[in-house]
């Protein structure tokens, strides 16, 4: 690659952003200029975002600062035919109600890290729902579809890996790419959008889209996708005891957001604070280059930044002060996620491996029982040996909880209420 010309490309490539693009040269140069209006498209499968995509909301961030416009597409129609990439079955087919609850609960997301407004550099928000719900069928075979090599389409990796693997694709879904690269040829005649971006699983479809808006006539579409993301071990990240790191709060609290960084592994610390923090990279390099104990430190930045980036330097700094009580002076923190049980199942007496699961510390009473047989689970700071033990309100706190605890770092209180 040569010489960089633009602040967007360089602040990617310093921080670890770029996998693959269809022509750097062209792309730096618009971006140079303050002309590569791009964007990201975002599904509306689950009432809240995650990690994987604020990945990418965040190469939205920085195109932004360099004077360059991001549009969120909102996908109200994609999410009717659903996305095969990755998948070995279709995915689940959602009413259009639940769409648009999903689209609503996600869109606040956007502005933590976005600044929406009429301006140059401003984002904008649209749904592909406004021009995908009203195609005709027969003008978009004749119109758009013509353009499509079905040869080509079974190249793509979300089609390929799926028949290699004798799964089923279901004809809705083998027209996704299509749905996808026509966005990308509208949002160019509607806003002169220049480039789309995405993870390294949407490069065929990408591409699929700069292909079209050449034989359709736009101006030249770029493409720019961004590494899996991997931690140090080879794990997919985004994934806890709970289920997927949520960046809505009330789907994943900030505390908790802020431990799931605390806990990265030492050799993730750098790459993680270059992705997911808006520090210098001087402050970085800095950080990263702490070792032995010291590494825990950077973490607690890497924690509280990436958590007052999404959830507000109030939130960041309360899960930081609450993680010190909570470790550092054996207190019980009232801020710890807390999760409402009926008084009636205490009274009862709420079985140890269900109140686990209630709380989301384990996934199920296997991985429970799994647990206590290696000493990991507490009550109250208690280790539980009992597996068939039961809670009741002998086992409530002067401050009227109970605390869940999995390892050392991972902790719940149960609240009758």
């Amino acid at each position: 690659m040569t010489a960089l010309k633009s602040d967007f490309l360089n602040t990617l490539q310093e921080r670890g952003f770029i996998h693959q693009c269809s022509d750097f040269e062209g792309l730096d140069a618009l971006a140079a200029k303050g002309e590569a209006t791009a964007y990201v498209g975002y599904d509306c499968t689950a009432r809240s975002l995650h990690i994987g995509n604020y990945l990418t909301m965040m190469m939205l961030h920085w195109l932004q600062q360099s004077g360059n416009k991001p549009i969120t597409l909102m996908g109200g129609g994609t999410t009717m035919v659903g996305d095969p990439s990755g998948k070995d079955e279709t995915r689940a087919m959602r009413t259009v109600a639940e769409i648009e609850a999903n689209k609503e609960s996600i869109r606040g997301v956007f502005a933590k890290v976005l600044r929406y407004g009429e301006g140059k550099s401003d984002a904008i928000m649209l749904d592909n729902a406004e021009w995908l719900t009203r195609l005709n069928w027969i003008e978009m075979l004749r119109d758009v579809g013509r353009h499509f090599s079905v040869n080509r389409m079974l190249t793509m990796d979300s089609v390929r890996l799926r028949l290699e693997r004798e799964q089923e694709m279901s004809f809705i879904e083998f027209n996704y790419m299509v749905c996808q690269a026509y966005d990308f040829v509208e949002l160019a005649k509607r806003t002169g959008c220049k480039l789309q971006m995405g993870g390294s699983d949407q490069w065929g479809n990408i591409i699929m889209g700069v292909d079209l808006g050449r034989r359709m006539g736009t101006h030249q579409l770029f493409a720019l996708t961004t590494p899996l993301l991997t931690t140090a071990s080879g794990a997919k990240m985004g994934k806890t005891a709970q289920g997927a790191v949520w960046l809505n709060a009330d789907a994943f609290s900030p505390y908790d957001f802020w431990q799931y960084w605390r806990n990265t592994e030492d050799a993730d610390v750098g790459k993680f604070l270059k992705l997911f923090t808006t520090l210098p990279m001087a402050e970085i390099r800095k950080l990263e280059a702490l070792g032995g104990s010291e590494i825990n430190e950077a973490k607690k930045v890497l924690a509280t930044e990436a958590t007052a980036l999404l959830h507000g330097r109030d939130a960041a700094s309360e899960a930081a002060e609450t993680a010190r009580r909570t470790f550092e002076e054996g207190a019980l923190a009232e801020t710890l996620p807390t999760v409402e049980i009926a008084r009636g199942e205490l009274d009862a007496g709420l079985g140890v491996l269900n109140a686990f699961v209630k709380a989301g510390l384990v996934a199920s009473n296997g991985e429970a029982r799994r647990q206590i047989k290696g000493g990991g689970l507490r009550v109250n700071d208690e280790p539980v040996t009992d597996e068939k033990m039961a809670l009741s309100a002998n086992n409530l706190t002067p401050e009227g909880v109970i605390k869940l605890s999995f390892g050392k770092k991972k902790h719940v209180l149960i609240k009758p209420a």
